[in-house]
């Protein structure tokens, strides 16, 4: 987090892009100060990054997982535009609930949050001890598997419904199979991924 201060607070923005490297369009920040007064005017913005967002995520979800008895430690790992947060407690089950929908929930919240405080949408994906990591791996290979049997037979295959993290994970897996293509549909919760054949 940084200030940068000017006359105005579009000289406070141009500052603070020209010294940070950063297109104005792509900063981050708030107003904290803008006056006018006897001697001029003067305007303060707060520059903010990934790194400021995934701490205020870690203390928001401190606070969140304590309302429930539950201590946490988090680490956080910003990279590619996401905020990667792992969580690991003395209570994972509970943290991850049936079918990962607990995890799913907090993932969500601490998104919304982080959102709100910033006025910015992040990406952020929340795993529990390996959780989310382990299943990327077990639908990638059910992915694969799938459209094994789709090149063979050349018929489409719907595969369950995922969260958007999820389908993300299998159409990257695979992106670059011949003759392969994969689609969305859906709403909400039930937004699945079909397998397709492709001349």
């Amino acid at each position: 987090m940084r200030q940068f201060t000017g006359k105005t607070v579009e000289e406070a923005i141009k500052e603070a892009s020209e010294e940070l490297s950063i297109p104005q369009q792509d900063l981050i920040y708030k107003v904290i100060e803008e006056k006018k007064g006897l001697f001029g005017k003067r305007a303060t913005i707060v520059i903010f990054d990934q790194e400021d967002a995934a701490e205020y995520a870690q203390e928001y979800l401190a606070k969140a997982i304590g309302t429930m008895g539950i201590e946490i430690e988090t680490k956080a790992d910003v990279s590619d535009e996401i905020i990667r947060i792992t969580i690991d407690s003395e209570r994972n089950p509970a943290l991850i609930g049936k079918g990962g929908h607990t995890l799913q929930a907090l993932n969500e919240l601490t998104r919304l949050a982080v959102s709100n405080k910033f006025h910015h949408r992040y990406r952020i994906l929340l795993d529990v001890n390996g959780y989310k990591e382990d299943k990327y791996g077990k639908l990638v290979h059910i992915a694969k598997r799938e459209a094994k049997n789709v090149l063979r037979t050349k018929t489409d295959v719907k595969l369950d419904a995922m969260t958007p993290d999820e389908r993300r994970v299998v159409h990257n897996a695979l992106a670059d199979w011949d003759h392969i293509k994969t689609e969305s549909s859906g709403e909400g919760n039930n937004r699945a991924i079909t397998i397709k054949y492709v001349d």
